[in-house]
Order: structure tokens, then sequence, then C-alpha cells
């Protein structure tokens, strides 16, 4: 009986120790190709990169499935889970980690000018750089003063001053502030703590919804008092007269 008792143990031990080493090993190797393939891959993917991808992470998943027997396998997601978090733990206490694992942001257009160095550097081409204008509204580099390709893949763009907007403060205006909109109510429920900190009573809300025409707050999906003292209120669906259709 201890025998067998001993031989069940070394079987559990065995198989934690192989799912373990071979989820330890599948992840940084992950961590390292990814990194070695670059930012691009999360800029623009195309269909290349997603075939790659999809068979890394196949490949990925079979080494640490094969000879893991049965439900043994099934801690593989929980370990590389626990590694992530971990990661993600170190990432924030480490800055060199931080700047080896996910790199640093790459200006690609200053003053104007593309850097075709750094663009080679991380084997990021023009179309890359087009689309990515494009997906923010910009369709001429004229209007491009800076570019930066951050770690993630987002291009964060720096139009010349001459194409940035107009705001109040370029016209010498003075602006009254703006800040986060206060809850009233969500799904029927009135926040009268809201209501509270904002001065306002039970009768000034019933008097609002009076002039909506709104007989019971149990017809409101939410409503919200802005920093200007106007309340918005959107009614559900169901008590709506008319809903908009794409089709229409």
């Amino acid at each position: 009986m201890i025998k067998i008792l001993v031989r069940i143990g070394s079987d559990i031990l065995d198989q934690l120790i192989l799912v373990s080493w071979k989820s330890l090993l599948i992840f940084f190797m992950l961590v390292v190709l990814s990194r070695n393939i670059g930012r691009k891959l999360l800029a623009q993917m195309s269909y290349f990169d997603f075939t790659v991808g999809i068979t890394i992470g196949s490949i990925s998943g079979s080494y640490v499935v094969q000879m893991v027997q049965g439900m043994w396998v099934l801690i593989a997601p929980i370990i590389l889970t626990l590694l992530a978090i971990s990661f993600d733990y170190f990432h924030l206490k480490a800055l060199r980690l931080r700047k080896l694992a996910e790199g640093e942001p790459v200006v690609v257009i200053q003053n104007g000018q593309i850097l075709e160095k750094s663009m080679k550097k991380l084997r990021y081409h023009l179309d890359n750089l087009e689309s990515q204008l494009r997906d923010k509204g910009i369709f001429d580099f004229n209007e491009v003063e800076f570019a930066i390709l951050e770690p993630h893949g987002q291009l964060s763009v720096l139009k010349k001053s001459q194409y940035l907007p107009l705001t109040p403060e370029d016209m010498k205006i003075s602006t009254k502030y703006k800040g986060m909109s206060t809850e009233i109510i969500k799904d029927g429920q009135i926040f009268e703590k809201n209501l509270r900190q904002n001065n306002l009573t039970m009768d000034w809300l019933k008097e609002e919804l009076q002039k909506r025409k709104i007989k019971s707050v149990s017809d409101i999906t939410y409503a919200a008092l802005n920093t200007s003292g106007v309340l918005y209120v959107s009614l559900k669906q169901s008590k709506l007269t008319y809903a908009q259709k794409v089709e229409d």
C-alpha cells in the first residue's frame, strides 16, 4: 500500500515538474520571439504576420500538451497566467526590465522628416506609416511635425502648429470649468447622495422629469448632470417612440 502511494506521489510530482518547466520554457520563448518580431506586428498585422503568430502559438501549445497526461495539462494556463502577472509586477518595479521586454518609443518623423534608419531598425515600412497616419485622419505628410512609434505599436503624432485646431487659449478667450458629469439615475435607480452633493433635491429631479414628460424613474436607463447644470436623460429602448436602424 505504501509503495502504491509513493508511486502515485512520484507520478504527480513528475507531472507537476513536467508541466511547470514546459510552461516556463514556452513563456520565456514567446516573450523573446515577440520582442524580436517587433512592434510592427502589433501595429499593422498582415496576413503573413497573422499566419506566423497562429503557427507559433499552435506549436507552443502542442509542446506543452505533448507528454503531459490527462487533466495535468490544465495547470499550464494557470502557470502562464501567474508568470504574466509576475512579469507585469516586475515591470512596475524595474525600469530596465521594462525597457528590455517592451522597448522604448522610437521617433520615425522628426521636424517633418522621415527617419529611415529608425524605421529600418524597427522593420517598419512606409506603408505601415501611411496606414497609421490615415487612421488618425492625416492624409498629408506636410501636416506632421513629429511621429513616434510607441512600444505597443501605436503611432503618436504631433501636427505642425499651423495644422492644429484653434483653441480658446489661442484666441485669448476665457472658458468655464468643465469637469465630469455626475450620475443621477442609472437603470432606474436614483443616487440621492449625488443629488445632495450638487445641492439638489428630489423635488428638483421630479420637476425636471415632468418637463420631459417622464412619468416614472423606472423608464430611465441613465441620467447625469454636467458641470453646467444641464441634465442628460436617456430612456429605456422600450419607451422610445422610434428606434433608428442602420438599414433604414
